[in-house]
């Protein structure tokens, strides 16, 4: 057997703020997929993915036992492919920030669910807000507290603009221009970031008020006016508004970036060659850049190997 194919994607903007209900943007990257697979001699990666394919497995059905309102699944088949070998044959990067466990999530969901929502049909906001919450309850498994974009994402393979926690559909952007100078990549930290003890970090931080206020006043203001310029093709606000929610970032997000780019990250902002930004939940993966000269950016991270993801 062989299911189909299920993308990576990249949370443009949004990382943490969504929590606190800012806007957020994210885009299917085709660079990266996996599929539910079988085969006769499975390698070690295919075990550990079985073993761990069984954990989950149980947690949905206690899920279903709980919530049989929210989602079902034919269980039976479920549990009898994964007794018979069934892995997530995956090329998505674990700990990058590029949702890993939202595309396993979206094949099982596709493969085994019962009356599923479809991409072919209409989809409402109620339809995308239901798929995002059964997503968010199946990979809460994996992280611990999951928005469900991830999956979602995944599932859909459309961008989806995220306007508040209960407002969500599915949006156009701009079309790329590969021959374009401004560029958004992605840049390798080297390091696999763990998502449950950043998203920790963060509650714990919310319990200080000025933290509070920074997120209000600077973080999710910038990141909504980022959606908007993005969106709109604005990118010259595009850029001043990543320069900004770039320093608030590194000013305010330490644990999250790996300390060895903290100098690298000032750097951008200093010679306006280039502004990095979270990818994900941070801690190591992959961080993201945005460039208005792709050539300039790359001189100067010459020491290290850009994903171009979009270009401009």
């Amino acid at each position: 057997m062989k299911g189909p194919l299920f993308y990576s994607k990249i949370l443009l903007f949004g990382e943490y703020g969504i929590i606190r209900d800012s806007k957020g943007l994210s885009i299917p990257y085709n660079f990266y997929n996996g599929a539910l697979k079988k085969k006769e001699n499975p390698s070690a990666e295919a075990i550990a993915s079985n073993a761990s394919l069984k954990r989950f497995v149980s947690y949905l059905e206690t899920l279903q036992n709980e919530q049989p309102q929210l989602v079902t699944f034919d269980i039976n088949t479920l549990k009898n492919d994964v007794e018979t070998g069934m892995y997530f044959d995956s090329s998505i990067p674990q700990g990058y920030g590029v949702g890993s466990s939202g595309a396993l999530v979206a094949a099982i969901y596709d493969k085994y669910a019962q009356n599923k929502i479809t991409v072919l049909e209409n989809l409402t906001r109620e339809k995308l807000l239901q798929l995002k919450n059964i997503f968010s309850q199946m990979e809460s498994f994996f992280h611990g507290k999951s928005s469900g974009l991830d999956p979602l994402n995944s599932y859909l393979s459309i961008p989806i603009l995220i306007n508040s926690n209960d407002n969500i559909e599915a949006t156009g952007i701009p079309t790329q221009s590969l021959d374009g100078k401004g560029a958004v990549f992605l840049l390798d930290s080297g390091i696999v970031g763990e998502t449950a003890p950043m998203v920790n970090i963060f509650m714990e931080n919310l319990k200080d008020k000025g933290f509070r206020a920074m997120l209000k006043n600077q973080f999710v203001k910038h990141t909504d006016a980022c959606v908007e310029n993005f969106l709109g093709g604005d990118m010259k606000s595009l850029f001043e508004n990543t320069k900004k929610l770039s320093k608030v970032v590194l000013n305010n997000f330490k644990p999250m970036i790996p300390e060895q780019f903290h100098g690298i990250w000032q750097r951008g902002i200093d010679t306006n060659d280039y502004y990095l930004k979270l990818c994900g939940s941070g801690g190591g993966g992959y961080i993201l850049g945005f460039t208005e000269d792709l050539e300039k950016a790359k001189a100067s991270l010459k020491e290290y190997k850009l994903e171009v993801v979009y270009q401009f």
